[in-house]
């Protein structure tokens, strides 16, 4: 039996109107999920608003409602609660619920614009080479051990994180890595999370439709460090202009990564090839398989996090070798007749730019490079024209197509990305709406030895056009495609 009270814990209470000491089954944010004996939480979204929702929720069932304000009609024998913010109060009530499973494992927070999810997977994969029962929350997936979910959310919502990190208590998990995005943070999912470590990667342009401003954006992330407890450390690509500024008011354990400045666990590159990098790592070489510069932050990452978390140094090394690519990051296939399809994530101008700029570094320029790059509907589209003026610049040809128009127009979407395509550039530049017709032009003009680089989805399976999911596969796709080219 939960007692509403019991789970009200450390909830900042204004006014309530009704009795706490009441029995309840669950609790949810949505009303359509609502029955007899459940806590409604009216939360304040974007697009719409809980509280509008609360009498709906009542003739469900509901026998208690949070919210910032009571409703004009107090209905008898209905709990009431007031509080400041029921975000912040579904993330204690939710932990409560679950009975606070963050603090029964060790929980690291990985932050920042790219790298999150690749950060997130490998350490998941090098722990459970370890022996470890181990956990994931990411973008791609979230794993119980080695029972796998699907994932709807960078960072889910207060009660599904809570249901996870419960459900990984009752397997034995010790150590769970999970992404924190910036929505996240501010919506306070993570509110009443006890995390072991964070992590911050990088920033750079991204999520401008949702925060008002980069230094906004900037000081969200940093939010997360300042909330970290004394008993866990806080670690920080210190390359990264705002680096240190996650660490300024953190009272976890301070600890730096980098390639080019001084820092706790440093690397440096010594080969990078499209078979993997040569690194040298606090002065000890190891071979990894991954490639480019971006995979070589990720890689200090995940090696200072394992480190930090106790794991010896030298069979971190060893580990960091036999780590394979995560799904959708820098994959790559090479045709029967040597051209090789490069399909990966990079759907931010910064993270367009290191993708490029990796196969740039590798190859002989004997070879062309054709992108084929989209931007997403319903998003940031100040980033439109700067991913085609990046693009345009560092391949020799481009194809400028559909990525997830969403509720948008995606030849109005193609038009913003062609406002930045400088002029010397337009002729290598052409639009092509159907994203598979792109991809199998891209595949028609490629030569024996060319480069493709399909960049924006990754590992997503499918296309979302005016609210419908259509399966799409960047990677499957273009493997048919070469197949049958070279038929």
């Amino acid at each position: 039996m939960i007692i509403l009270k019991d789970i009200l814990y450390k909830v900042n209470i204004e006014a309530v109107k009704g009795n706490t000491d009441i029995a309840i089954d669950k609790i949810d944010f949505d009303s359509r999920n609502i029955v007899d004996n459940d806590v409604f939480v009216a939360i304040r979204g974007a697009v719409s608003d809980g509280h509008d929702y609360i009498e709906t929720a009542i003739k469900n069932g509901a026998i208690a409602v949070i919210c910032n304000a009571f409703p004009q009609t107090i209905e008898a024998g209905v709990t009431y609660v007031q509080v400041k913010d029921t975000n912040k109060t579904l993330a204690f009530m939710a932990a409560n619920y679950y009975q606070n499973p963050s603090q029964k494992l060790k929980l690291i927070g990985i932050t920042g614009t790219n790298g999150k999810t690749t950060i997130a997977s490998l350490l998941y994969q090098l722990f459970k080479n370890a022996g470890f029962k181990v956990g994931l929350i990411s973008t791609v997936r979230i794993l119980v051990d080695e029972i796998e979910y699907k994932a709807t959310h960078t960072t889910p919502d207060s009660l599904t994180i809570n249901h996870y990190l419960q459900a990984m208590n009752d397997a034995g998990v010790t150590y769970c890595f999970m992404e924190v995005s910036s929505h996240g943070i501010h919506q306070k999912r993570t509110e009443a999370l006890h995390f072991a470590g964070g992590v911050f990667t990088n920033l750079s342009h991204d999520h401008l439709d949702y925060h008002p401003t980069f230094s906004d954006y900037r000081d969200v992330k940093k939010s997360f460090f300042d909330h970290l407890p004394k008993t866990a450390f806080a670690l920080t690509n210190i390359d990264d202009k705002n680096g240190l500024l996650m660490l300024q008011n953190t009272v976890a354990k301070k600890c730096t990564y980098a390639l080019k400045s001084y820092a706790d666990y440093k690397a440096q590159i010594l080969e990078n090839q499209l078979s993997g990098l040569l690194l040298k790592i606090n002065d000890n070489e190891v071979w990894v398989r991954l490639i480019g510069t971006f995979n070589a932050y990720n890689l200090m990452a995940i090696y200072g996090t394992a480190v930090e978390l106790g794991l010896d140094h030298f069979e971190v090394l060893r580990m960091l070798s036999e780590l394979e690519s995560v799904s959708g990051r820098f994959q790559f296939v090479i045709s029967n007749n040597k051209i090789t399809a490069i399909v990966d994530y990079a759907h931010t101008p910064d993270a367009l730019e290191n993708v490029l700029n990796t196969i740039n570094d590798i190859r002989t320029k004997n070879e062309q490079l054709i992108t084929v790059v989209g931007c997403g509907g319903n998003r940031d589209t100040t980033k439109r024209p700067v991913m085609a003026n990046i693009a345009s610049n560092l391949s020799d040809k481009l194809i400028i197509t559909s990525d997830n128009p969403r509720n948008e127009n995606p030849e109005a979407i193609i038009a913003q990305m062609e406002e930045g395509v400088a002029a010397q550039n337009f002729k290598k530049t052409i639009a092509i709406t159907d994203r598979r017709q792109a991809i199998k032009t891209a595949c028609q003009l490629a030569n024996p030895n060319d480069i493709i680089l399909i960049a924006g989805k990754g590992h997503e399976t499918y296309q979302e056009i005016q609210g419908v999911r259509y399966d799409f596969d960047d990677m499957k796709i273009v493997k048919e495609l070469l197949e049958q080219l070279n038929k």
